[in-house]
């Protein structure tokens, strides 16, 4: 019953805060004492989230388990959201500062023709290209490196060189050797993520079972079927924590490079240009849709792990 009251508090300020914000320009500045509103929506949210994971807990239903497990992060969100709304226009914050969800949001829907086009060019031509080419290339790097002593203390520490090569030092180079259009920003991407493949990988592989390894070299495995039974099994979780890091790490890495050179298209060219306009509306739709889009594909790649090492340990704990 305590709960319920704080919520349902919690909830009538929240939607109280709201509305005023909505009538009045810097609420907060005018009339400070609409500011005791907040304290009563964060306990109602404290509250509120509590009241779900207890729930959670206590219900069979694994599909409402994983509506609830959804629900919390979402309302946490939402609720981060409704914080920055009201301290930017309660507080009369300048758009060219920090603009408001809501301004954010209406730039997003009707500037969804030219985000369309920036996403096209940096994320399903450089990012997806580059991503797809550096993990390939750095798993093959990984399985050859496993099988050679001599690979292992020569390429390795090459791959480490490549890794701590800055960004802004490589995109401008990557520029002049294949130009201004995608393909330059897409070198940048392979570069960024074939370290951390390699390396994840590596380890993976290396972490086999060696009661597995045993058993199957007692029966003459030969070296493909070791790789096939025992090592790759084993290193599934490590090379899709490498996939999900490089999946944020090319994004950025492309959005990156186009500050130095690309066409007039692209999220960093937006970006850059936006700032200069002191068009922030822009700027902070763009990041809208790379944040979008880096969580969608960590996500599916997430969903993707849980299908394929639903038999590994690692993974008895989220079952």
């Amino acid at each position: 019953m305590k709960h319920a009251v704080f919520i349902v508090a919690g909830a009538f300020a929240l939607t109280l805060s709201l509305q005023l914000v909505g009538h009045y320009d810097g609420l907060y500045l005018q009339y400070p004492i609409w500011l005791a509103l907040i304290p009563f929506l964060l306990l109602g949210t404290w509250f509120a989230m509590a009241s779900m994971t207890t729930l959670s807990d206590r219900i069979e239903s694994k599909v409402a388990t994983q509506v609830i497990h959804f629900a919390i992060p979402s309302l946490f969100a939402f609720i981060l959201l409704v914080l920055w709304q009201l301290v930017v226009t309660g507080f009369n914050v300048p758009k060219v500062l920090l603009p408001a969800p809501s301004t954010i949001l209406t730039t997003f829907v009707t500037h969804l023709d030219v985000l369309g086009k920036d996403f096209a060019q940096t994320w399903l031509k450089a990012v997806l290209v580059g991503w797809i080419i550096g993990c390939l290339s750095g798993f093959i790097a990984a399985l050859l490196i496993d099988g050679s002593p001599f690979l292992q203390k020569g390429l390795l520490p090459v791959g480490n060189i490549m890794s701590s090569i800055p960004i802004v030092g490589i995109a401008p180079i990557m520029v002049m050797w294949f130009g201004f259009d995608w393909q330059s920003k897409a070198a940048v991407v392979v570069i960024m993520t074939f370290f951390p493949m390699l390396v994840n990988t590596l380890a993976g592989l290396q972490a086999r079972d060696s009661l597995h390894l045993d058993l199957l070299q007692t029966y003459a495995g030969k070296r493909y079927q070791v790789l096939w039974y025992v090592q790759l099994p084993a290193a599934l979780p490590f090379i899709f924590n490498a996939l999900k890091v490089n999946s944020t790490l090319a994004l950025i890495g492309a959005i990156v490079a186009e500050f130095f050179g690309t066409p007039i298209v692209g999220m960093g060219f937006r970006i850059s240009t936006e700032v200069g306009r002191m068009n922030m509306d822009m700027v902070w739709a763009t990041i809208l849709v790379a944040a979008l889009v880096g969580s969608a594909s960590y996500g599916l790649l997430a969903l993707l792990e849980s299908k394929l090492t639903f038999w590994h340990p690692s993974r008895r704990g989220t079952r």
